[in-house]
């Protein structure tokens, strides 16, 4: 029961009842319900902040459950990548050397990102870091794999001609010399027979009688029979394919001609001493890829180990080139 109010009139001198019109009745329900509006709102407001409704929790739940199958899948594919590049490890160092190919250079191997506009349209989304991310490596892989694919196809075809290389690489003594005491002079720095200076000698210098059989180290064709003034005199020069020439001057006479195909173990000359020679010999140089090496890794086909070994002493020996 609603307890009744009193209030002092001076009018009267009494204490009368305290009635409530009917606006002022009106007026204080307003004001409640506007004030219960107010701080109900405020307080909707506080826990849409506060706390996340289950629309937005579950929303919030499936972005971290992609994140975390994101990152994943990202590590995934970083592994994926090493093992890419173990295989070009492998296909350059491995592989390449025993057919001796040159490697794929880094940036071929590498392939390069491609700035597509499907990066740009990504921005837009949410997740726009992490995908584009994971494209662009995907992307990087996809170009190494088709790079790795051609590698090994050129090596297929390698593993095909492998019989014609083994027989086009330069592997035996261009004059017969299965005593070993033909080896005049090595490679490397040696005195010149004329103006008794060192100079660097860039073959093998072979003594022989004139006349003796000049053999063709390995299958190829002629590049240059006859002497062109340089010194060599009567010079051939075989171009072997694979980045090998092989020289073979001083000859007393040519057997073949430029153009000609020849086989390893081929007479193509004869030993004798023209040009810039002191001697009958037989001046030989292996070429690759156009930088003259020393021939004396090169005749692994005619030597024993223990004659091989015996054959670097003699090569080493700073002594006075024929030519």
């Amino acid at each position: 029961m609603q307890k009744e109010k009193y209030y002092y009139n001076p009018n009267t001198l009494k204490y009368e009842k305290y009635k409530i019109s009917i606006g002022q009745r009106i007026l204080r329900v307003t004001g409640f319900f506007t004030s219960a509006f107010f701080f109900g709102f405020l307080a909707m407001v506080l826990g849409y902040s506060a706390f996340d409704n289950p629309e937005e929790q579950s929303r919030k739940n499936e972005v971290k459950l992609m994140q975390e199958k994101y990152e994943i899948l990202d590590k995934r594919i970083d592994e994926l990548n090493k093992v890419i590049e173990d295989l070009g490890d492998r296909d350059d160092n491995i592989y390449r050397v025993i057919f001796e190919s040159e490697p794929l250079p880094d940036d071929l191997r590498k392939g390069g990102i491609n700035t597509s506009k499907i990066y740009a349209q990504l921005k837009n989304l949410p997740e726009s870091e992490i995908l584009t991310s994971t494209l662009k490596k995907l992307e990087s892989i996809e170009k190494k794999v088709y790079v790795q694919s051609k590698s090994y196809d050129e090596l297929a075809n390698l593993i095909k001609n492998k019989e014609i290389m083994l027989a086009s690489i330069p592997a035996i003594q261009p004059v017969s010399n299965k005593d070993l005491k033909r080896i005049a002079s090595g490679f490397g720095y040696r005195i010149d027979p004329v103006y008794k200076t060192p100079r660097m000698h860039a073959g093998l210098d072979f003594s022989a009688e004139t006349g003796t059989p000049v053999y063709a180290t390995g299958d190829g064709v002629v590049e240059i029979a006859g002497s062109q003034g340089d010194g060599y005199g009567n010079k051939v020069v075989i171009k072997h394919g694979y980045g090998y020439e092989t020289l073979y001057a001083h000859n007393s006479k040519i057997l073949v001609r430029a153009g000609t195909k020849v086989k390893r173990g081929q007479t193509i000359a004869l030993v004798g001493s023209t040009g810039k020679s002191t001697g009958p010999h037989c001046h030989y140089e292996v070429m690759k890829n156009g930088i003259k090496i020393d021939p004396v890794n090169y005749f692994f086909n005619d030597l024993t180990p223990e004659q091989y070994t015996q054959m670097l002493k003699i090569a080493e020996q700073s002594n006075q080139a024929f030519d």
